[in-house]
């Protein structure tokens, strides 16, 4: 006699079916407030640039006014506003497992390099030398892609937050199992105490306040670590510069 899945019941299902399982409602009650908070978040960061946009706009009607100049600022506010968008859903996009962060291996020190050198200009208009050594036989569980999205946020960072005079290092190294990632600065550091919510969305020290930057660039690289089964740690203090660390398995 052919038996139907209907009929097909799995040992113990009777006292399954007895069970009443209650639903777990501080997960989804802490998912709600994650969630209203993401999107308080992004409401208030997309405000900011409209709000400056709208005051330019406004200024270009006064007396004398630099017109062109303000244009200038708008359109730099503009394209600062459309990075954020681009941020937010790059991280929506990881966070939803649509961006695939681990498929294969890439030898890291090539990318590094490759990543440096596009940004000379911007470091240089900053005051910071940039640097690369390592391993060249080291490479990482990461997609091209995603190592050069860690390595443009981290590299940026320490661009616009090190002060002029500082000095960048990318470096890349095998320790054990591991393969071990790390950016470096000897600039202007960040208070202990700020140093555990320096991956958190959003988050600006005080110094950062007035720059130009979104505010996830290292949320991206700690989800992108950790998505790839990896570690993230940061260290360092006032005047004694950043050191981000990132350790992959090999």
């Amino acid at each position: 006699m052919t038996e139907s899945y209907g009929d097909k019941r799995e040992p113990g299902g009777d006292e399954l079916d007895e069970m009443h399982v209650e639903p777990d409602h501080t997960y989804a009650r802490s998912f709600d407030e994650l969630r209203t908070g993401f999107t308080a978040a992004v409401s208030h960061e997309l405000r900011t640039p409209l709000a400056r946009i709208l005051a330019l706009l406004d200024s270009a009607d006064l007396p004398d006014a630099d017109v062109q100049g303000l244009i200038d600022q708008a359109r730099a506010e503009v394209e600062n506003a459309g990075a954020l968008i681009d941020e937010i859903l790059f991280l929506s996009e990881l966070e939803s497992g649509r961006e695939v962060v681990s498929l294969g291996h890439t030898s890291a020190l090539p990318v590094l390099a490759n990543v440096l050198d596009e940004l000379t200009d911007a470091a240089e208009r900053a005051g910071v030398t940039l640097a690369v050594e390592g391993d060249a036989s080291v490479d990482v569980p990461l997609r091209p892609r995603m190592l050069r999205m860690i390595a443009q946020n981290l590299a940026m960072n320490s661009i616009r937050y090190a002060g002029h005079g500082a000095h960048f290092t990318f470096s890349i190294q095998r320790a054990g199992a591991f393969a071990v990632l790390t950016a470096a600065d000897d600039g202007a550091g960040v208070p202990e105490g700020t140093l555990s919510r320096l991956f958190e969305r959003f988050y600006r020290g005080d110094s950062a306040r007035t720059s130009r930057g979104t505010g996830l660039g290292l949320a991206i690289v700690k989800h992108v670590v950790v998505a790839a089964g990896g570690d993230i740690e940061a260290e360092g203090a006032p005047g004694h510069g950043l050191r981000i660390r990132a350790t992959f398995p090999a």
